[in-house]
């Protein structure tokens, strides 16, 4: 994940926080929430998504050393907390999620069910304290966040124009997709493992031929 510069961000935010993560999440909020409330759900979980990553990439390094953590470690414990959420998405388990929804959801309801996988996201924030960390300068920090914030500002973009579609999706179709991305989520999130340790110097196992 060591990018250098803008589009080389963008492309890794884009990846782990885009669109077709987001719009996932959404769309099941979508099933119980109306349109205006849904609305308001998407503006305030995205301000909150950028003022998150606005202070995570800015004051990476000193977090970083604040609680002495490396890369590598860092890499680990994103790798192994987006592999859990992604496991639990396959077994359709939603983590971090109010276990029975209420008869009338209320848009504070709807915003703490996106924590975990959109305005907390593990991989996301693991990925902006990488890039941010990656040169000891706030012009590059800067960049970094600059891209994710373009990219947080195309997910609520997105949104916003395709609530109606969301809406008249059938729930079967996103559990569906919901479980074919925590698939790929899960891979993600063991790659991100794997960069870890190779990090930390563990030597990769022979491969056969």
């Amino acid at each position: 994940m060591n990018a250098f510069t803008f589009s080389a961000a963008f492309i890794t935010f884009f990846s782990v926080v885009g669109p077709p993560k987001v719009l996932l999440s959404f769309a099941g909020l979508a099933q119980v929430h109306p349109v205006r409330q849904l609305r308001a759900i998407a503006l305030i979980s995205s301000a909150a998504a950028v003022l998150v990553g606005l202070v995570t990439g800015i004051t990476a390094p000193w977090l970083l050393d604040l609680f002495h953590i490396s890369t590598p470690a860092l890499q680990l414990a994103g790798g192994v907390i987006f592999f859990l959420y992604a496991v639990g998405l396959v077994l359709g388990i939603h983590l971090g999620s109010e276990g029975i929804r209420q008869d009338a959801p209320d848009l504070v309801s709807g915003v703490r069910e996106l924590l975990m996988p959109y305005v907390v996201s593990p991989l996301a924030m693991t990925a902006v304290l990488i890039e941010a960390a990656a040169r000891d300068s706030f012009t590059w920090r800067s960049t970094v966040v600059g891209a994710y914030v373009t990219v947080i500002a195309l997910d609520v973009v997105c949104v916003l124009l395709l609530i109606r579609l969301l809406r008249r999706t059938h729930h079967a179709t996103i559990e569906l997709l919901g479980r074919l991305l925590g698939l790929l989520l899960a891979a993600v999130g063991v790659d991100l493992v794997l960069d870890g340790l190779s990090d930390l110097g563990v030597p990769e196992l022979p491969t056969r031929h």
